[in-house]
């Protein structure tokens, strides 16, 4: 399956090479299976190290002797030469070794031509809590998210996917209508997206099935959410935060229906509070599992300045996994029919894939009952996005919204055709992957 950190990759290999890269991403997002098929691709040689599978190279790592000392040990647990010239080290599991991870400024400032690539579970985590010297400015680091939709269209549609995004592409970028025939088609592919989601094995399954989503296994989605559940666990303080930690993942799909549009720490427990929660929190947030989203008290540029940091929305990194966590059927989301998740589904797609751009989450609440799901900056200024999970777009919010701080124009995500009336740019839902 074709992902698009690919084209990240051959940047590095291109500019950066001499840098060590890290890839950051939370588990099963297919970081092993790319970063293999680069290194076999791209390279004469190739090395792959799991730390997971050698405790003795952890070990090694750990000895109070100099690095040079410790890569020349190495090749003799590998019981192999390195042709540093023409092979590129692919450390999976990185997260094993902060002794590694440190080493890695060696690396970078050796004359020699290393080419070192790692990654890991939780290797955001590892990061934000290393106790040994982190190698700043010595490593590369890019992250990796589940498939968006483009990637979707992509693996689905192998043939004519290229072709079909191009055409999305254009009708973008002129604001011209779909064909009827590929809208409907596009949107019906969307409603098996928001089913499975775009974890690489999930996606690979329901291909595997000849795209029948009644032959989809849904216990895959199931065994990975467990796995995060497991996971929750390590890296952690104490036992405390652990359960701190999993409280909230398991509360969000409820926050994301709340009245109030924000996340409210009384409903993970009565009594809760923030200061309780903020190791929890910002150990979600460095695992990737979680994409916050925060509210501006001010709508001014640049609005990273004008943040209320106290006021936010959490949203799952997967919505394949909020679909599980909330348990829908899929024939609900399949045959349209009404209910009450359907915009939050639609709205945690639409903020899976402004993460997936590098778009930082923000949004807007007035004091009455006006909102704006999101707002991005880009060269145009503070745009209003407004997400609809049908072609239904009537909306107060949005028009309080424009007449009050008369933005360059605004965006509507929804199951409507491309256009381009009352100032507001109409973008199908499957589409969002063009917004920057």
């Amino acid at each position: 399956m074709k992902r698009n950190i690919y084209t990240q990759l051959l940047k590095w290999k291109k500019e950066n090479i001499n840098m060590p890269l890290m890839v950051i991403g939370a588990r099963q997002v297919g970081k092993t299976y790319i970063i293999k098929e680069f290194c076999e691709k791209e390279f004469k040689k190739n090395l792959y190290i799991n730390l997971l599978e050698h405790s003795e190279i952890v070990e090694l790592f750990t000895q109070k002797i100099s690095t040079e000392e410790k890569f020349l040990r190495l090749q003799i647990i590998l019981n192999q030469s390195i042709d540093i010239e023409n092979t590129i080290i692919f450390f999976d599991e990185i997260q094993e070794s902060e002794e590694l991870i440190s080493s890695l400024k060696y690396f970078c400032e050796d004359k020699r031509p290393f080419k070192i690539i790692c990654a890991g579970s939780l290797l955001g985590v590892k990061i934000n809590r290393f106790h040994s010297s982190f190698p700043v400015g010595k490593v590369r680091m890019i992250n990796m998210y589940p498939m968006n939709f483009e990637e979707f269209i992509l693996a689905n549609m192998p043939e004519m996917g290229a072709t079909l995004i191009a055409e999305i592409r254009e009708c973008y970028n002129e604001n011209k209508k779909m064909s009827d025939v590929l809208h409907q088609k596009l949107m019906d592919l969307y409603k098996i997206y928001l089913c499975i989601g775009g974890m690489p094995a999930c996606v690979d399954n329901y291909l595997n099935a000849n795209k029948d989503i009644l032959k989809y296994d849904k216990e895959i989605i199931k065994d990975i959410i467990n796995a995060y559940l497991n996971d929750m666990n390590k890296y952690v303080l104490n036992s405390f935060e652990a359960t701190r930690i999993e409280e909230i993942y398991k509360t969000i799909p409820a926050q994301l229906e709340n009245s109030s549009k924000k996340f409210q720490y009384s409903k993970i427990r009565k009594g809760a509070r923030s200061k309780d929660y903020e190791s929890a929190l910002n150990w979600l947030y460095s695992s990737n599992l979680i994409h916050k989203c925060t509210a501006l008290n001010s709508v001014n540029i640049p609005p990273k300045a004008y943040m209320d940091t106290e006021v936010f929305k959490l949203f799952v990194s997967d919505v394949g996994i909020l679909t599980a966590l909330l348990e829908i059927n899929y024939s609900q989301i399949i045959l349209n029919d009404k209910f009450l998740y359907k915009g939050v589904l639609a709205e945690n797609y639409v903020a899976q894939e402004f993460v997936f751009n590098d778009i930082s989450l923000y949004y807007w609440k007035s004091k009455s009952d006006a909102e704006i799901d999101f707002i991005i900056y880009n060269d145009d200024g503070l745009i209003p996005i407004e997400v609809k999970s049908s072609d239904n777009t009537k909306s107060k919010s949005l028009k309080v919204y424009m007449d009050r701080y008369k933005p360059k124009y605004a965006i509507r995500v929804s199951s409507k055709n491309f256009g381009f009336e009352n100032n507001i740019k109409s973008v199908p839902l499957y589409a969002t992957f063009l917004i920057r």
